[in-house]
């Protein structure tokens, strides 16, 4: 077989529609969309909408829950680690630890901590300090003479007071500053204006 010889397998790729060529096509002047409406004009999803009808995805139960507390680890193999150090990226002499990582570039970030899992293969003798680590990448560091020590990251620092809080507006501002009229007190009504004395008619 040669590289021209190779081609996808059957149904793989279709070709794409060729619309409004004529009505010898099949797909000409209304391209296939039917007679006027609001499916034939463009922009339109309507996927899930049954007329009004309550849809089936909103019908259904819900099932399961977001754990808000898990933690959100970097997962590195002990074959990523080894590859490191032949490339002389880590030290093995020294302990390779989160911040080792990540000065190597073995990950790019710390987020809540590095797990070591066991993909790959390790033949160096090396002190790992990792958050986690399954058993299986225990026994391979182990095997190779080393030791593995979980050591838990520190929290995230929480944002600092004020920030990610929406601002009051002025408007808003004065009118929680503007004193608050007490139920049950009797509204005071405006002075009536005094009336002047009538003129007596003098002519007679």
């Amino acid at each position: 077989m040669r590289l021209n010889e190779i081609s996808d397998r059957p149904g793989a790729t279709k070709p794409k529609k060729r619309l409004g060529r004529g009505l010898g096509s099949g797909l000409g002047k209304t391209s296939g969309r039917g007679q006027k409406g609001q499916k034939s004009r463009s922009g339109v999803a309507i996927k899930g909408f049954e007329g009004g009808q309550m849809p089936l995805h909103r019908r259904l139960p819900k099932r399961g829950f977001k754990n808000i507390f898990a933690k959100d680890l970097n997962e590195v193999n002990v074959g990523r680690v080894q590859a490191a150090i032949d490339a002389k990226k880590l030290d093995a002499k020294a302990p390779i630890t989160v911040q080792a990582l990540l000065d190597a570039g073995v990950i790019r970030r710390v987020r809540d901590g590095v797990r070591l899992l066991g993909n790959g293969e390790i033949k160096t003798k090396a002190t790992i300090e990792v958050t986690g680590a399954s058993s299986g990448a225990v026994k391979a560091v182990e095997a190779a003479g080393g030791t593995v020590t979980l050591t838990p990251m520190p929290r995230r620092a929480p944002k600092p007071d004020g920030e990610g809080k929406p601002k009051k507006d002025s408007k808003t501002a004065a009118k929680s500053a503007a004193p608050k009229k007490t139920e049950g007190a009797p509204a005071k009504k405006p002075a009536a204006k005094k009336k002047a004395p009538a003129k007596k008619d003098t002519s007679e």
